[in-house]
């Protein structure tokens, strides 16, 4: 007597949807952990806007950038201060932003133009990081945010250390030098001997 057919419950499309699904689903965890790790820790204080090429090179040389400097970009979006005092200046630079992506931008521009050993970029809050080392600071950052940041700069830079802006002053704090170039105003301030005598 031949055996009984097995009777199967074994649905396949219904099987293959299931598996769809999960596979669906995985692929967009993946895709959400992946943008997490990319995203910024919290929203950038100003948008990314490249600043002119010339005017790059007219503040590191007004700032008297030379071998031997440390100069540290605070949000340096694409890396193009950093790079350039190491590249034209021969420096160190550091570059400091909070959104990963201009950080991975930095890191191919730096390769790209062959400085990558003397440079570093941090992806870090510029409110909270540390960059006491600085010999040369460049910011091209708002009104308010030159404002903010300026306590921090006269407290933790060594008297000496030059400070160099785009676009903006830092309010009362008078420039040791104010310029244009190509219809964009650069800024030079040096750190006092007395920095708490400046408020």
């Amino acid at each position: 007597m031949p055996a009984p057919e097995r009777v199967s419950h074994y649905n396949e499309p219904q099987v293959m949807t299931v598996r769809l699904k999960r596979t669906s689903l995985s692929l967009m965890l993946c895709a959400l952990l992946a943008y997490a790790q990319q995203a910024p820790k919290r929203a950038p204080d100003v948008r990314y806007e490249p600043s002119p090429d010339r005017a790059v090179t007219a503040m590191l040389q007004l700032a008297g950038v030379k071998k031997g400097d440390v100069v540290y970009d605070l949000g340096c979006g694409d890396g193009r201060f950093v790079i350039a005092a190491a590249r034209d200046f021969g420096a160190r630079g550091v570059g400091i932003d909070i959104d990963p992506a201009r950080i991975a931008e930095s890191v191919d521009n730096a390769k790209k133009a062959g400085v990558t050993r003397l440079v570093t970029f941090r992806e870090e809050d510029l409110f909270e990081a540390d960059f006491h080392e600085a010999t040369v600071v460049v910011v091209a950052l708002w009104p308010s945010l030159n404002l903010k940041l300026r306590p921090r700069l006269l407290k933790e830079l060594r008297p000496g250390t030059r400070i160099v802006s785009i676009y903006h002053d830092m309010g009362d704090w008078t420039p040791e030098v104010a310029r244009q170039v190509d219809g964009n105003k650069i800024f030079l301030w040096r750190i006092p001997e007395k920095p708490a005598s400046v408020k």
